[in-house]
């Protein structure tokens, strides 16, 4: 069957799909191919496998053969091995639904068949991905502590220090020096937290909590680091925990399926909100106490 029988928008709207279809086959079957976890591998196939029943579907109806293209190939399985399989797979059948131009109540008015490709991506394929064994969201929420304190906690002493000191380098070394025993002090806290609360894998979860608090901290101090006007540097500071809330919520919203605006504005409203306050802290402990360095 040839797709001059339809409409054009129709016409176009099933040459995308196939495309899509083609293309999600093409990433999930190369990905499945490097997982040593059998499960993974395995659900991955499966969902490889429905999307090239899709293809062949809709090719009945096309008569063309598309191939997938190679950057979008390359693309995801790039996002997935360095951000995870969850989070790529899960962009990945995102972007296969901002694709559609059309709705598809209208092009299943015309192919009735579209309707189990409908059933498959909304219920099957997106309940499968749910079932993919993946550590790093397993410490998600041991991730999620480590950042979240030290961007609270850094910005605000950041801020702080400021005004006391209005000395970069100083600024940098005391805000580097709590950081890092604030970060061993909440890593060794979500250690014996873990492991009270019978959790397994206690040392773990310490480190996930560690590493994210000493990065968070490193790129927080950075501005003090390579610059010289402190108020620039508080600028900078603020600018990069506001991108690092932006870009940890967009990953986590995708990831974890949250609603991305609320946690965005939640987390970056506590931690701008709790800078404000130790700056004016700082005024005042200068102003008062005439700490002056």
């Amino acid at each position: 069957m040839n797709t001059s029988a339809y409409p054009e928008e129709i016409q176009k709207q099933l040459l995308t799909d196939q495309l899509h279809e083609i293309e999600a086959y093409t990433i999930y079957s190369r990905l499945a191919e490097g997982l040593k976890n059998r499960d993974n591998s395995s659900i991955l196939k499966k969902i490889a496998e429905d999307e090239r029943e899709h293809y062949e579907l809709l090719k009945t109806y096309t008569g063309r053969e598309i191939k997938p293209r190679k950057r979008v190939v390359r693309w995801f399985f790039f996002v997935s091995r360095i951000f995870g399989l969850t989070f790529g797979l899960k962009l990945l059948e995102r972007s296969e639904v901002e694709a559609q131009e059309i709705d598809y109540a209208q092009l299943e008015a015309h192919i009735p068949e579209v309707k189990s490709i409908m059933q498959d991506e909304e219920k099957h394929e997106h309940k499968m991905i749910e079932m993919l064994n993946e550590e790093r969201l397993d410490y998600m929420g041991s991730i999620v502590l480590g950042l979240n304190d030290a961007l609270v906690e850094l910005t605000g002493t950041l801020a702080g220090l400021s005004f006391a000191f209005q000395n970069t380098r100083l600024i940098a070394l005391s805000g580097l020096i709590t950081g890092i025993a604030a970060s061993l002090s909440m890593a060794a806290s979500e250690y014996l937290s873990t492991k009270a609360e019978g959790g397994k894998n206690a040392l773990r979860s310490s480190v996930y909590t560690g590493i994210a608090y000493i990065i968070t901290v490193l790129l927080l101090a950075a501005p003090f680091l390579l610059l010289d006007n402190y108020l620039i540097c508080l600028l900078a500071t603020l600018g990069i925990s506001v991108v690092i809330i932006f870009l940890f919520n967009y990953y986590i919203s995708i990831a974890k399926s949250y609603n991305f605006a609320h946690r965005f504005l939640e987390m970056a409203g506590i931690s701008l909100g709790v800078a404000g306050l130790s700056f004016g802290i700082g005024v005042l402990v200068k102003v008062f106490f005439g700490v002056d360095v």
